[in-house]
């Protein structure tokens, strides 16, 4: 069947049509996305000037805070403008470049803090062998793969939803372009489509979540074994990543686990994994590392003496 696409632009329902509560709205998102904003790059910073790129861990932290900007800035910046404005629309490429951008980074996230959680069971299960295991060149090869993991996945998604012919209507019920939304708006049947999505989106997050929870458990056990000062050291650092990991994919598993529907709530759903984990991940590492606490303290010093403050 020939492809019909009379649809050039898509218009999003938004978060909210109150105009009072979009003005609320437009406050408190504009002040989380400035938090994602400073508070990643103040991670990133600290990492550089406190020389933690040595550290596995901090590697993959480093690359965490930038996924989290880009992740963020596909859909925070446009939902907030449109909270105030009139005219909610957003082109056809744009939508597909805004759900390749989404899937792209949150995949590539989802992956991230899987091999976060393998380089804490290396150092806690395995801590004699940790650098020889976890080296430099490992730790490039599996950053690379998460990038190219991210990448497949989110081309196999807007292959799927580019190839639908759209002739309207072009009102998607959410504030960005997601999968299951726009599916919703195709003029045929979508059934086979959604299926493949589900089991690509729904294999991953499922996946990883059951993979990590798994490290974890093994991690917990293993550190009976361990010192009281070893235990509460180690707890210390996992409880931040099982922090992060039930934030994330809670939301994440709720999305994408289920066949091609969508519900009122997805909106509020999706601002978890959206904005408030990545305005969190930031404030959760920083808070319970006292690593990470040194080297902010160290950047700051090193600001100050450049009286940038």
């Amino acid at each position: 069947m020939e492809k019909i696409n009379n649809v050039t632009e898509f218009i999003f329902w938004g978060l909210s049509q109150n105009p009072e509560v979009a003005k609320v709205c437009f406050v408190v998102f504009s002040l989380f996305y400035t938090v994602i904003l400073l508070a990643n790059l103040l991670i990133m910073l600290a990492v550089c000037v406190g020389n933690l790129f040595k550290s596995p861990m901090y590697f993959f932290l480093n690359y965490l805070s930038f996924v989290d900007i880009c992740y963020s800035s596909f859909t925070t910046p446009k939902m907030i403008v449109d909270l105030l404005a009139k005219s909610k629309t957003i082109s056809y490429v744009g939508c597909m470049l805004q759900l390749f951008g989404v899937h792209f980074f949150g995949c590539t996230e989802i992956f991230i803090l899987t091999v976060m959680a393998y380089d804490r069971y290396v150092a806690i299960c395995k801590p004699l062998h940790y650098m020889t295991i976890v080296d430099r060149d490992r730790c490039n090869k599996m950053l690379l793969g998460t990038w190219v993991g991210g990448f497949l996945h989110s081309i196999i998604q807007v292959t799927l939803v580019v190839q639908l012919p759209f002739c309207g209507p072009n009102v998607i019920d959410h504030y960005f372009c997601d999968v299951h939304p726009v599916l919703e708006l195709a003029c045929t049947d979508t059934y086979v489509v959604g299926v493949v999505v589900t089991a690509n989106s729904g294999t991953i997050a499922l996946g990883s979540f059951v993979i990590l929870l798994i490290s974890y458990t093994v991690i917990l056990v293993s550190l009976r074994k361990q010192s009281a000062e070893g235990r509460c050291k180690a707890l210390s650092t996992c409880g931040s990543h099982i922090a992060v990991v039930i934030i994330f994919f809670a939301p994440c598993t709720f999305m994408y686990m289920r066949p091609n529907t969508t519900f009122s709530e997805d909106k509020m759903v999706a601002v978890f994994f959206t904005i408030i984990t990545p305005m969190l991940n930031p404030l959760i590492y920083t808070l319970r590392n006292a690593e990470v606490k040194n080297a902010m303290k160290k950047l700051f010093c090193c600001l100050e003496q450049h009286k940038i403050f």
